[in-house]
């Protein structure tokens, strides 16, 4: 017999002799049965009671076990508070004009066919508006210009000589409408480019100007997109440079949270692993090799309990049976070396509780039923030779308990 079930099994008659209650529990019946059926006085307090709730108390379990049991481990991960990234004020310089917002200008229609005479037409528009620009009259001008556009809608020029004009009257809004007509007709158009770039500068859309600026300064540079650029471009390094710095920042608390998560699932999945090593390290601790279907770690009787599993000892009145002597186990009566009425005394208990067979067969209620009614009766035995799943466990038993042949 093992060491830890002996010591467990004593633990439980320490209980029964300081608690005869304990054999009330409805699972120790069969128990009970066993102790009576060898002559034992089980106490009155310790009888059959049909409203007595089963009793936890068969194996006692260590503090720190039922501490496992009613409180889960918390994982614990140390949350970082971060407050949200805000974004500081970017200090930008160069003037800025407020988007006009009256209605679009008229535009023309570029599926209308020019001909010459409109082309000319559209020429002589353009000269007055020139003229009026001269003389500072920009209204008059955008009129001259309109009328250009609308004779000859294919002329990138028309478009951005008006852009140009929206942009001396700080109209910046008016002047990107007519640059992009300007480069729709012809993407290639410097001053399309130069006058969305410089409308943009206006508004404050900085790398927009920037942008538009340097493809006019490739087509056709002069020294008003130089001027503009010198203006734009510290702004547009401000700017990228602000970005790149809290786009960093993002980053790197998004790492820092990816990170948290990662150490988070990481504990958790090692608290799982220590709870489930734990979990099976009591187990095996509890029921080392126990008798399945009766007491946790082991059959009683096994170190000398009065009344004890047949031959354990040589008590008298072992496991009942039928066949030889009476109260024996069946086929083992009268073999050389048993106490009266029990199996021979030289059983090596060991190949019961390390047979696969037999043990699994523990565990099933219906053996166990088919036994325990044997040991109260053992011309019971009969009536289970017919049952294909209990018949060979009792033959097993009976080969286990024959003594030397």
């Amino acid at each position: 017999m093992e060491e830890a079930k002996l010591k467990q099994l004593k633990h439980f008659v320490e209980q029964c002799k300081s608690d005869p209650s304990i054999l009330a529990d409805p699972s120790l019946s069969f128990f009970r049965d066993y102790l009576e059926s060898l002559g034992a006085t089980v106490p009155s307090s310790a009888g059959k009671n049909e409203d007595s709730k089963p009793r936890s108390y068969v194996v006692e379990e260590s503090d720190d076990d039922m501490s496992e049991e009613a409180e889960p481990e918390q994982v614990h991960v140390q949350e970082e508070e971060e407050e949200e990234i805000v974004e500081s004020d970017l200090e930008l310089e160069g003037d800025i004009v407020e988007p006009d917002n009256e209605p679009p200008q008229k535009m023309g229609d570029a599926s209308v066919e020019v001909t010459e005479e409109n082309r000319d037409a559209s020429q002589a528009a353009k000269g007055k508006a020139i003229e009026a620009i001269s003389e500072g009259n920009l209204e008059e001008a955008i009129e001259h210009l309109t009328e250009a556009i609308l004779l000859n809608p294919t002329s990138a020029i028309m478009y951005g000589t008006r852009a140009s004009v929206y942009i001396k009257m700080k109209k910046p809004n008016a002047a990107i409408r007519d640059a992009n007509a300007a480069l729709e007709i012809n993407p290639d158009s410097a001053k399309g480019y130069k006058s969305r770039g410089i409308a943009h500068s206006m508004l404050g859309n900085w790398e927009e100007a920037a942008k538009d600026l340097h493809l006019a300064s490739k087509l056709d540079f002069d020294e008003e997109i130089s001027a503009v650029l010198k203006k734009v471009e510290p702004n547009v390094h401000k700017i990228q440079e602000h970005r790149r710095k809290y786009d960093r920042l993002r980053k790197e608390r998004e790492d820092r949270k990816i990170e948290r998560e990662r150490q988070r699932r990481k504990a958790e999945a090692q608290a799982a692993y220590e709870k489930a090593k734990k979990q099976e390290q009591s187990s095996s601790s509890r029921r080392p090799g126990g008798f399945p279907g009766g007491m946790p770690g082991g059959f009683p009787g096994a170190g000398g309990m009065p009344g004890g599993f047949p031959g354990a000892g040589g008590m008298p009145g072992g496991f009942p049976g039928a066949g030889g002597m009476p109260g024996g186990f069946p086929g083992a009566g009268g073999a050389p070396g048993g106490s009266a009425g029990g199996v021979p005394g030289n059983v090596d208990f060991s190949k019961i509780l390390n047979d696969p067979e037999l043990m699994a067969a523990f565990s099933d209620p219906e053996v166990m039923a088919a036994l325990q009614d044997v040991m109260k009766n053992p011309a019971n035995l009969a009536k289970h030779q017919a049952n294909p799943k209990v018949a060979p466990i009792i033959a097993k038993m009976m080969s286990k308990f024959g003594g030397p042949k």
